[in-house]
């Protein structure tokens, strides 16, 4: 389609001075060509031209008008000589379908938001919330409940935690002797996070059996976590805010239009029968 147009606008450059355009007071529905007895509108050059890239559109009025026209013209044409059968005209309906849905659901999604709204569900979530506590723990992993409690008798005895994480722990945070950073509620298994939140800080757990196998927990600190930001969660709120007011539209839209199922009883799988179109 785009060499159709260049080519055409080459041409009309090298040709001179463009053909004369409607006179009058024109409007989207005035009618510059027919072809076959499909109607070609103002309106139709108007949204190419909006779609053209910006470079092309830098052309000169008389040549894009004249380019752009003989493009939908050989468009028409092309596109009548094609042996159109049911499978065609049901893609071209669901097609058309699909582009208007979206082009509405773009409408709706670019509206602006209120930053009241915005600000009340931040403050919704978190003015009242109470603070939640994040950890900072180590642990040494192993395979059996006795290699476990050896080294916590080995802790008791003053045995050095990172040293024995980097010597006996199976897990992945071994050679980082244990340590696991901060973490927040929700984010461990069940059985390890039971065994953090009993301890206090610089105490060492009991052998604890996970699906990873035995730990032994050191808690090294707490903090009260920190809210985030609005400006951080404004992303998802905006996303919530225009989630809710698109379901709310379809849902009024929905109400105003007049559905009617056909009630037939039609086995599903029929959707799969490409020969129903012959019938």
């Amino acid at each position: 389609m785009r060499h159709l147009l260049i080519g055409a606008a080459t041409a009309l450059v090298l040709a001179g001075p463009a053909l004369s355009q409607t006179q009058g007071n024109p409007d989207a529905a005035t009618v510059l060509a027919t072809v076959n007895g499909t109607e070609i509108t103002l309106g139709n050059l108007i949204v190419l031209r909006d779609r053209l890239p910006e470079q092309y559109q830098q052309l000169p009025d008389d040549v894009l008008y004249e380019a752009m026209l003989d493009q939908l013209i050989q468009q028409q044409v092309l596109a009548d000589a094609i042996a159109r059968g049911a499978p065609e005209e049901a893609a071209i309906e669901n097609e058309t379908r699909a582009l208007l849905a979206t082009r509405k659901l773009e409408e709706l999604t670019s509206e602006p938001l209120d930053d009241d709204e915005v600000q009340a569900i931040y403050d919704a979530r978190f003015s009242d919330a109470d603070a939640q506590t994040e950890f900072n723990a180590s642990h040494i992993l192993v395979e059996t409940e006795e290699a476990a409690r050896e080294i916590v008798a080995e802790l008791e005895s003053g045995a050095d935690f990172a040293e024995l994480a980097r010597e006996r722990s199976t897990g992945p945070s071994g050679p980082n002797g244990g340590e696991l950073g901060w973490f927040g509620p929700g984010m461990m298994v069940p059985e390890f996070e039971a065994a953090v939140t009993e301890l206090e800080p610089g105490e060492i757990s009991a052998p604890v059996q996970t699906q990873f196998g035995w730990h032994v927990v050191k808690l090294n600190e707490m903090r009260d976590a920190e809210a985030p930001s609005l400006e951080a969660l404004r992303p998802e709120i905006e996303a919530q805010l225009r989630n809710e007011r698109l379901e709310a539209e379809i849902a009024q839209l929905m109400e105003a239009a007049e559905v009617e199922r056909a009630g037939v009883d039609v086995d599903p799988s029929a959707m799969r029968d490409d020969s129903l179109f012959a019938e």
